[in-house]
């Protein structure tokens, strides 16, 4: 029961936000071009803020060489899903942009925002191993999702420009940033780690505002009926975190609790939000993301509780 209680909490707080946004956008108080604004701030300050602060605390020489199981098993676990997520795509739309909507959130869970409150609740003691476990997911996603599934234009044949042009964003500079000064030691203010904290602080909300206005302008019918959403949810909440523990009964490496708990954490969460928030501030169709993002999140409710349990965690 603890389990449900944990994610219940969370996706309460979700909601509740999302709720705001959505409310606020039907009752037509939010001025006209809110969601970009707020997905503009999303991209150039507060995931930036995110990512430099996460880096700079954690890309340390001592805390790679101590976890260095960890970041090997979670940079296989990155890696293999990147080829597992897309095919499972491709065998559910034919649309390029629907499949790296679709990649993205398989190949990347909510592991910040849900996976971080889960585990800090369920599993205090290895808090600090699963923050070291997700090191590898982040560098993925700002060298391969972001760039290559959210920022990509898939309407032309790609020049050697277009390709290179995505990685020149805000993001993909704060993970360097953040790298050199955490391998560095490089001595930072006090008072700019706080603003990194704070501004850190907003990304989850205001992404969830971000959910509810763009949620206004779906039609409920067409999203709750929507079968290849529910396929790509339960695909991820389900069939990856189920396919995990099977193949963890056969590595000896998961024989350590800690390294199969944080993987499995990192797995079984629904599917992320930058879906909704990058493609936003660029002009994209974030519809189907936000559908995936409203059901998956009230599916976890019932898979969360049920992954640990068949894991016996």
């Amino acid at each position: 029961m603890g389990v449900f209680f944990s994610t219940l909490n969370q996706i309460a707080f979700l909601f509740t936000l999302i709720a705001a946004g959505y409310i606020l956008a039907k009752l037509g108080i939010l001025p006209e071009g809110s969601a970009k604004v707020l997905a503009k701030l999303e991209n150039t300050i507060f995931i930036p803020a995110l990512v430099l602060g996460t880096f700079i605390e954690n890309f340390t020489v001592e805390r790679l060489a101590s976890a260095w199981k960890l970041l090997a098993v979670s940079t296989v676990i990155a890696i293999v899903m990147i080829p597992v997520s897309i095919l499972v795509s491709k065998a559910v739309t034919r649309d390029k942009y629907i499949q790296n909507i679709y990649t993205y959130g398989l190949a990347f869970s909510n592991f910040g925002f849900m996976g971080n409150a889960v585990v800090s609740a369920m599993f205090p003691d290895i808090f600090f191993e699963y923050l070291l476990f997700t090191l590898p997911l982040w560098v993925e996603i700002y060298v391969w999702g972001v760039p290559v599934l959210l920022m990509g234009d898939t309407e032309k044949q790609q020049t050697l420009k277009d390709r290179v042009k995505p990685f020149i964003n805000p993001m993909f500079i704060s993970m360097i940033i953040g790298i050199v000064i955490g391998l560095l030691k490089i001595p930072m203010p006090s008072f700019f780690m706080s603003v990194l904290d704070s501004s850190s602080a907003c990304m989850s909300p205001v992404a969830m505002l971000l959910t509810g206005i763009t949620v206004s302008t779906i039609s409920f019918k067409k999203t709750f009926t929507d079968v290849k959403t529910y396929i790509i949810s339960i695909v991820r909440l389900v069939g990856l975190p189920l396919a995990f523990i099977g193949i963890s009964l056969l590595v000896p490496v998961f024989r350590d609790k800690t390294i199969l708990t944080c993987a499995l954490c990192s797995l079984a969460m629904p599917l992320g939000l930058n879906t909704i928030v990058i493609p936003s501030a660029y002009g994209k169709d974030t519809t189907v993301a936000a559908g995936m993002a409203v059901i998956s999140h009230l599916l976890a409710l019932a898979s969360i509780p049920l992954i640990f349990a068949i894991a016996g965690l």
